[in-house]
């Protein structure tokens, strides 16, 4: 059964551990899962481009380039990006509340490390598709309380 995140508590709850643990603002976790999934947990999106553009090279067998073209979960990860980060498991357990914010919080951090924390952070986590992301984003932050 996937978790439902219904309360602001419950998702400030699970959001902290993952943020303090990479330096992130909890808040802004839970802005990019609201953006990304609407907490849902189980959000899974083929995304076609993705595997034209970085995983058809790969040439690898069929269900594989799936699921690494496959954003999932509540930060919506890509499989392939899980895996440049560590991942090691089934891609489909990126639907799992702690291992999908985990990666998220992991890829989040690298972004706003190489781009900042702010817009061209938020749209490199994105991948760039929608420019308006980073601003959509960050308008979703007053949704959550400072703490």
């Amino acid at each position: 059964m996937i978790p439902t995140f219904t309360t602001v508590e419950a998702r400030l709850e699970l959001t902290s551990k993952w943020a303090a643990r990479y330096g992130l603002d909890a808040r802004m976790v839970c802005a990019v899962i609201e953006q990304e999934s609407n907490w849902n947990a189980g959000a899974v999106r083929f995304e076609p481009a993705f595997l034209a553009h970085y995983i058809a090279a790969l040439n690898l067998p069929l269900l594989q380039s799936l699921d690494r073209s496959t954003s999932w979960g509540l930060m919506q990860i890509m499989g392939q990006v899980a895996i440049e980060n560590g991942f090691t498991g089934n891609l489909p357990d990126l639907r799992d509340p702690d291992t999908g914010v985990d990666f998220g919080c992991r890829k989040l951090q690298k972004c706003f490390q190489v781009h900042g924390a702010d817009e061209a952070g938020l749209l490199a986590y994105n991948g760039g598709g929608n420019p308006d992301y980073g601003k959509q984003v960050l308008a979703r932050i007053s949704h959550y309380p400072e703490g």
